[in-house]
């Protein structure tokens, strides 16, 4: 285990900042004030936070399951927040909304609406940074139903043959939107689709340790020049596909175990064991969180909405000599 006790408390915090921002972004959404779809990350923080923070270098395409992913990266959950809200002071300016959160600052491409349709793209960015030989890569994150895509084969073809720096990292949840992945896949492993283009390996999606050493194990491996590799992460989403899917699909017996699993309280119980934290901290953690979310919220509510005349900015290039 390659985790210290000062990375150990920033996963967690980041794990209890994003499992807040999520309540917060659902109780808005409940009250209109965030419309839209909106894809909540409760119970796989985990995964979302733990691949960031051991990803910490190089470009990141991801689902539209992504604000958990974007605030560990390094974006404002201020800015985030706003986004959600349709405000001019999200990180898309309020263009994107939930599905599309995007900012080449800090070299997070994600938000890709497609099932899948984002995987060509990073392997489009991945063949970029082997031409340009850079020493850092690309990392893919989409779900185990995008497996299943004409898209996501042709990209490990790719990927394999040129060898390209790219991450492909899976979540596997069990679930393809409503579908249970074993009712349209020949078995629940997703990964034995990409051994026979490249290494794969697996990992508990729920314990934020076991995933921050794979996949900075994976991204070793890519950025040494062996090719690309593929991390498949087991790990469970408490909330439906969306706010506007009841789940009602799924027993409460499967919930309850998902529920045992809980990635926040495994990793509570890692830092009082390994290093001793107390319950005093941990409280100190929750608050310091739940502030960042209340000044996030704060601000998305207070922040304009973009200026219809602003609507076709960013569409059309103005400076090209087609445009008049």
């Amino acid at each position: 285990m390659s985790l210290d006790k000062l990375k150990a408390e920033e996963l967690y915090y980041y794990m209890v900042l994003g499992r807040k921002f999520e309540y917060a972004a659902k109780e808005h959404y409940m009250t209109g004030e965030i419309s839209g779809f909106l894809h909540l990350d409760i119970g796989q923080e985990a995964l979302s936070v733990a691949a960031m923070k051991a990803f910490d270098h190089g470009d990141v395409f991801t689902t539209y399951r992504e604000h958990v992913m974007a605030i560990a990266r390094g974006i404002e959950p201020k800015a985030v927040m706003a986004e959600l809200f349709g405000r001019k002071t999200g990180v898309s300016e309020g263009r994107g909304g939930s599905m599309h959160l995007f900012d080449p600052t800090h070299f997070f491409y994600g938000g890709d609406a497609i099932v899948g349709g984002h995987i060509p793209n990073a392997v489009g960015c991945a063949y970029a940074r082997k031409y340009q030989k850079s020493e850092h890569g690309v990392m893919a994150v989409f779900g185990d139903g995008a497996t299943n895509g004409g898209a996501f084969f042709e990209s490990l073809n790719i990927a394999s043959a040129w060898k390209l720096p790219v991450l492909f990292l899976c979540e596997n949840n069990g679930w393809a939107i409503g579908t249970d992945i074993d009712r349209v896949a020949p078995f629940h492993e997703q990964h034995k689709k990409a051994k026979p283009y490249m290494p794969t390996m697996e990992v508990d999606g729920m314990d934020a340790a076991a995933v921050y050493d794979a996949v900075k194990e994976a991204r070793r491996y890519i950025e040494e020049g062996h090719g690309p590799i593929f991390v498949e992460a087991y790990t469970c989403r408490y909330e439906g596909h969306s706010m506007s899917d009841a789940a009602a699909y799924r027993s409460p017996q499967e919930m309850q175990i998902c529920k045992a699993k809980d990635p926040i309280e495994r990793m509570k119980g890692f830092l009082k064991e390994l290093f001793g934290v107390d319950d005093d901290y941990l409280e100190k953690v929750e608050e310091k969180a739940q502030k960042a979310v209340d000044e996030a919220v704060e601000y998305a509510s207070a922040s304009p909405e973009p200026d219809v005349t602003e609507l076709y900015d960013h569409v059309f290039c103005k400076e090209c000599a087609n445009v008049q």
